[in-house]
């Protein structure tokens, strides 16, 4: 029975205007979250080299 008024609320939920906007939002969130999972060492390896570059440019604007 609690089902059926969860699958009703959700569907009448995601009908409505603003609950469409929530839906796209979630999705929209989900994607990134699992894009940033499967290129999560290559983003680790982008930033590490990017630090490790803006590292340098302060070592040799402070000597």
């Amino acid at each position: 029975m609690w089902g059926f008024k969860a699958r009703k609320g959700l569907r009448r939920f995601s009908k409505s205007e603003e609950g469409l906007g929530t839906l796209e939002i979630i999705l929209i969130i989900a994607v990134i979250i699992i894009i940033a999972l499967l290129f999560k060492d290559w983003i680790i390896g982008l930033v590490n080299n990017l630090m490790g570059k803006a590292d340098d440019q302060a070592n040799t604007i402070f000597e």
